[in-house]
């Protein structure tokens, strides 16, 4: 019986290339984006592989948008399978340099709208007995890093729910992910936001901007962030935490062996050295 799969997120980058890697092993994937408008890479790549894929629109935080999605793709398609919360949003400030109202968005676009679409196919997937639900987080979901409190904190926060949930989703045979990319090349960089006068910080973020730009220059491409995450969506072994690459786990294992907290300071704290 052919799978069908979910994934958010897809008119660019590592989602993109997700969605049609599943396509081409065979999934039944609905690929959503806020603006359909903007599918002409999506349909190209999917061109390319030989595969389709049924592209619909959807605004992560509109829940019930989200809500009649799934409903939508229920009847059409008698369920849902495979999750991939992958679209996310990114941020480049300090905690003095951002308001509320920006925080809100990185927890309403990283955390709340993973959880929405997690709550919503996970009756289908219990009744079941069977499901993957995997969110694409990232290295910053393990490493707090400067100039990424918000968008860090959300990871932490999107992290924490799915681990915690993974211990008993599993009892019913639905197994939930993370995966977690380091640098990879996509429009994500060129989407995120930055404050336009940084005050006192300056200094301090040209120094982070500068070390980011090399990280960047070194990225691992989208197609191979896209085929890692469809290994991990569709994998059977019982394991929580995935990264893309080496370099992400090695990049994540910074944090996850720091029992108090100095290794992750020694290690970013020459991100914003100004001399």
């Amino acid at each position: 019986m052919t799978q069908i799969a979910l994934v958010t997120g897809t008119s660019s980058g590592m989602g993109m290339h997700a969605a049609v890697e599943l396509a081409r092993r065979g999934l039944q994937v609905v690929a959503t984006m806020r603006d359909t408008a903007r599918a002409d890479r999506l349909h190209e790549a999917a061109a390319d592989a030989g595969v389709t894929v049924d592209i619909r629109a959807l605004d992560v935080v509109d829940h019930a948008a989200a809500a009649r999605l799934v409903d939508e793709i229920t009847a059409d398609h008698g369920r849902i399978d495979v999750l991939v919360n992958n679209a996310g949003r990114g941020s480049v400030a300090t905690a003095e340099l951002l308001t509320m109202g920006q925080i809100q968005a990185q927890l309403d676009v990283n955390y709340l709208a993973p959880v929405n679409l997690t709550k919503l196919v996970l009756p289908g997937m219990r009744e079941r007995g069977h499901g993957s639900i995997l969110t694409v987080t990232s290295v910053g979901g393990t490493v707090g890093q400067p100039f990424a409190d918000a968008y860090c904190g959300a990871k932490f926060a999107v992290e924490g729910f799915m681990q915690s949930l993974a211990a008993t989703a599993e009892h019913f045979g639905v197994h939930v992910r993370v995966i977690e990319p380091a640098a990879v090349s996509s429009d994500f960089v060129a989407n995120v936001e930055r404050p336009g006068d940084a005050g006192a910080y300056q200094p301090l973020l040209d120094a982070y901007v500068s070390r980011t730009a090399g990280a960047f220059a070194n990225a691992q491409s989208p197609q191979d962030a896209g085929a890692a995450i469809a290994d991990a969506a569709l994998s059977d072994e019982s394991r929580f935490r995935w990264q893309t690459s080496e370099a992400a786990s090695r990049f994540a294992g910074v944090s996850l062996a720091d029992l108090d907290g100095t290794r992750v300071s020694a290690f970013t704290r020459p991100w914003t050295a100004t001399v």
